[in-house]
């Protein structure tokens, strides 16, 4: 798969071959379950206080002559604690079970449970060569809502060296993303996630790819709904935001350099000799 080199000026430097990763066929249900397992390792373990609702003293018997007992009452045997004590005669409330106020949970969450889900290695890894295909994919692109038809954009080194936003933005509307600019929107979300700590929604914007820790990536702060990567570091949550593929990505060409080099993201290892040799 042939792709145009950009300059930061938006003009044509030459032609190159895309690495085989992009030859890749898009596996949406592959995606999916890369995404889900992805996502599920954010998730925080929660439990509630294993002693919650337990700490009443409702030891009460049901047996003839015991002290303190409810035999002959004509009471459930519901554990109750005493609220009040007139001498042999006693009031009680219920307590400590989940039928009654203050008592424990029937089946609260739990800490310990495991919250991961699993996927394979060989699946995950396809699931991400399958999303970097779907970038190339101007069909897949196009149902995003992206307007730009420069797919895929691969940019020359300089672009890695942008430390500021402004300067940023101008490169941008260069390669003729102005109007992607616009269409992020950062708006007020309908519904009760307003009060939950989910107030705004924010449209996912393009995802730059570099090739290492560099200050483009301070730049793209400032950017409502861009991310920025290094390319060893990509995964389906950033190439397939929501498990939809299809994202418009901006590679670096040194990124794509050493996508190809290093062999990344696929079952060939590189510079590692077998230990029973």
């Amino acid at each position: 798969m042939k792709a145009d080199l950009l300059s930061i000026e938006g003009t044509k430097v030459k032609s190159i071959d895309l690495p085989n990763q992009f030859n890749e066929e898009v596996r949406e249900d592959i995606i999916k379950r890369a995404f889900l397992a992805f996502e599920s390792r954010k998730r925080q373990p929660y439990g509630a206080y294993k002693l919650a609702g337990k700490r009443a003293a409702v030891r009460l018997s049901k047996r003839r002559h015991h002290y303190k007992g409810s035999y002959g009452r004509g009471i459930s045997r519901s554990p109750r604690k005493t609220i009040v004590r007139r001498g042999s005669q006693f009031i009680w409330v219920g307590a400590f079970a989940p039928n009654t106020v203050g008592g424990r949970r029937a089946h609260p969450p739990k800490s310990e449970k495991i919250l991961e889900r699993g996927i394979n290695k060989k699946e995950n890894t396809k699931g991400i060569r399958s999303a970097i295909a779907a970038t190339v994919n101007k069909e897949l692109v196009k149902k995003h809502g992206y307007i730009t038809s420069n797919i895929p954009l691969v940019i020359e080194e300089k672009l890695e060296l942008i430390n500021k936003t402004k300067d940023l933005k101008k490169v941008l509307e260069k390669l003729e993303l102005k109007e992607d600019i616009k269409r992020i929107k950062k708006k007020v979300r309908e519904g009760r996630g307003r009060l939950r700590g989910r107030k705004y929604r924010t449209s996912k914007g393009p995802l730059i790819v570099v090739s290492k820790d560099c200050p483009l990536m301070k730049a793209v702060k400032n950017l409502h709904g861009f991310d920025a990567s290094v390319v060893d570091s990509l995964n389906v949550g950033l190439l397939a935001p929501g498990s939809i593929p299809g994202r418009l990505v901006i590679w670096t060409f040194p990124a794509l350099t050493r996508l190809e080099k290093e062999k990344l993201f696929t079952n060939q290892r590189t510079n590692k000799k077998d230990k029973r040799e």
